[in-house]
C-alpha cells in the first residue's frame, strides 16, 4: 500500500502494528531518518530500544547474511512487547531477501521497517512494498512539511494555542530550513513557551528562528537592495577581512535578485511571490518590500550586471575580484536610487 502526504505523516505517527512491513525512502536522508525514528518509537514505545525489542542491521550486513532479517522477526525477546527489525540503507538488491521475510511474517512477529535512499517508480524494493497486502510504502520527496504536520509537531511538544500569523510564519520557515533544523527550531519554540498559556505569536517565532551562516553577506546584499550605498564599503571591508570570496558574494547576490525578480513577476503580487520562495525566514518581510520597490525592469538590469560580473570573476581576468564585486553592487544600488 502506498501512502502520501498527510496520510503518510499520520501513519508514521501511529503505524498499524498488524502490518508486516514499512518502507520509508527518499533522497533526503535526514527526513527519512526523522520519519523512521517516529515510526519505530510509535511501534515499540519509548523503552523499546532499552528493552532490546529493536534489532538493527544495515543493508550491507543483510547482503552478507540473508538470514539475519528472518531470524530477527522470529526471535523471542527477553522483555514482553512489540518488536521491530530495522534494515537501514537498503537497496533493490535486497528485494528478494525482504520478500522472503514478508512472506514468512506472522502476527506476533517483529514488524519490518526498511529505509532506503531515492528509489525510482520501477524499483524492485518499492514495488514489493507497494503491492504487498500487509506492507506500507512511503516516499519522502523534496517538499516542506505542510500545515497539518507542523500543527501535529507543535501539539506533541505541548503547544496548541498558535496565532494564525505565527502559523503562516512557521510554514514559511519550514520551506527555508532543512528538516532537522526545522525540528530543532520547533523544539526550541516549545521550550521557550513552556508554561506560557498565551498564543504563540510571530514575534516568538522570529525570536527562535535560527540565523544562517550567510547572515553577514545577507546584510551586504540587503544594503544593496535597499539602496543604502554608503554602507556597502564598510560591509565589504568586514567580509574581506573574514576571507569571504567575491564569487561567494556574487552567487548570493544573484540568488537574492532572482528571488526578487520571481516575486515581482508573480501574478498574485510580490508579497505572495516571496512567500513561495525558499528564503531566510527573517528576510521575508524585507524582501517582499524590496520586490515591490524595485520593479521588474530595474531587477532585470541588476541581474544583467551581476551575470556580467560573475562571468568576469570566473574568467582569466586579472582585475581584483573584490573591487569588481564592490563596484557592481554600488552600481546596482545607485540604479535603484
Amino acid at each position: 500500500m502506498i501512502l502520501k502526504g498527510v496520510e503518510a505523516a499520520r501513519y508514521c505517527a501511529k503505524p498499524d502494528p498488524g502490518r508486516a512491513g514499512l518502507l520509508i525512502f527518499g533522497a533526503d536522508a535526514m527526513r527519512v531518518a526523522l520519519k523512521r525514528q517516529e515510526a519505530i518509537a510509535a511501534l515499540i514505545g519509548p523503552e523499546g530500544e532499552a528493552e532490546m525489542r529493536l534489532t538493527r542491521m544495515s543493508g550491507g550486513d543483510l547482503r552478507k547474511d540473508g538470514s539475519l532479517l528472518l531470524d530477527a522477526i522470529k526471535a523471542v525477546g527477553f522483555f514482553p512487547g512489540p518488536r521491530v527489525a530495522f534494515v537501514e540503507e537498503a537497496t533493490d538488491g535486497l528485494a528478494e531477501t525482504v520478500a522472503i521475510a514478508l512472506a514468512e511474517w506472522k502476527p506476533g512477529d517483529a514488524a519490518i521497517v526498511v529505509t532506503a535512499g531515492g528509489l525510482t517508480g520501477k524499483s524492485a524494493l518499492k514495488v514489493l512494498f507497494d503491492k504487498h497486502p500487509k506492507a506500507v510504502s512511503i516516499g519522502l520527496y523534496d517538499e516542506p512539511p505542510g500545515r497539518e504536520e507542523i500543527e501535529d509537531a507543535l501539539k506533541k511538544a505541548g503547544l496548541a494555542n498558535i496565532d494564525r500569523e505565527a502559523m503562516t510564519d512557521l510554514t514559511t520557515l519550514a520551506r527555508a530550513l532543512d528538516p532537522g533544523d526545522f525540528r530543532q527550531t520547533l523544539e526550541k519554540i516549545a521550550l521557550y513557551k513552556y508554561g506560557d498559556a498565551a498564543p504563540l505569536t510571530p514575534a516568538d517565532v522570529a525570536a527562535m528562528a535560527p540565523a544562517t551562516i550567510e547572515a553577514e553577506v545577507d546584510d551586504l546584499i540587503d544594503a544593496v537592495a535597499e539602496a543604502r550605498s554608503a554602507q556597502i564599503g564598510p560591509l565589504f571591508r568586514r567580509l574581506e577581512g573574514q576571507g569571504t570570496l567575491p564569487v561567494t558574494i556574487c552567487i548570493q547576490a544573484l540568488r537574492h535578485f532572482r528571488v526578487l525578480h520571481a516575486a515581482a513577476t508573480d501574478p498574485a503580487g510580490p508579497g505572495v511571490g516571496i512567500q513561495k520562495a525558499r528564503v531566510n525566514f527573517k528576510q521575508k518581510d524585507a524582501m517582499g518590500r524590496q520586490a515591490g520597490q524595485w520593479g521588474v525592469r530595474a531587477l532585470e538590469q541588476a541581474l544583467a550586471v551581476l551575470l556580467e560580473t560573475d562571468l568576469t570573476l570566473r574568467s582569466a581576468s586579472k582585475a581584483p575580484g573584490m573591487a569588481l564585486m564592490e563596484r557592481a553592487l554600488i552600481r546596482i544600488a545607485m540604479t535603484r536610487r
